[in-house]
């Protein structure tokens, strides 16, 4: 007998399609919310489990619900949604995945935009293929990075640091050892050896 709780089986369920799973099931709820409430009621909740393919018992999907409705209005919050959902990381990995956004975060607005990557990225822009053929500008090639942390169907060409997080959460949950995660994190962004 499954004793997990529903959202670890829903947890496990989009942690299956990838590192990315949470985020597209984020965009399916998304698309879902017709009135823009970033809110979801039970049917919506349901259609969208359905459409990502989702297998939750009925009674799972009820207490699930009933568990990510805290206030009892019928409606989940989308945000506390995903926060839930998301998988536990280590404070280690939360601080290092801050130290990134902070690194990239040059305006300091607690937001990454086209701005803030200009002078950080300049060099590699100028050798990404489709900015080499003239294809795109250097503002086309930074959206179409950042818009690889931003909420899937609705770019908005900001990414937020709770965005940027849910996206590392899923990539976290692929790595096992915090050390291994530091280190990826570490040279991905061109951060500094942490101090032992």
């Amino acid at each position: 007998m499954d004793t997990k709780k529903p959202i670890d089986l829903l947890r496990e369920q989009c942690l299956l399609k990838g590192a990315s799973g949470i985020k597209a099931l984020g965009a399916i709820f998304r698309r879902l919310d017709k009135d823009f409430s970033r809110g979801i009621c039970f049917r919506e909740f349901q259609q969208g489990l359905k459409s990502f393919n989702m297998e939750i018992e009925e009674k799972d999907l009820n207490t699930l619900f009933n568990d990510l409705d805290r206030d009892r209005s019928g409606f989940i919050n989308f945000s506390e949604f995903l926060r839930e959902l998301r998988p536990a990381m280590s404070q280690a990995r939360i601080d290092v995945i801050n130290e990134a956004f902070n690194k990239l975060d040059t305006t300091g607005d607690d937001l990454l935009q086209v701005e803030d990557l200009k002078g950080i990225y300049s060099r590699r822009i100028k050798s990404h293929p489709k900015y080499l053929n003239g294809e795109w500008t250097e503002e086309m090639v930074l959206r179409h990075f950042l818009n690889g942390f931003d909420t899937p169907d609705d770019p908005d060409g900001i990414v937020t640091r709770e965005e940027f997080t849910n996206f590392y959460a899923g990539v976290s949950s692929t790595i096992e050892e915090d050390s291994y995660f530091d280190l990826m994190m570490r040279s991905c962004w061109g951060l500094p050896e942490k101090c032992k």
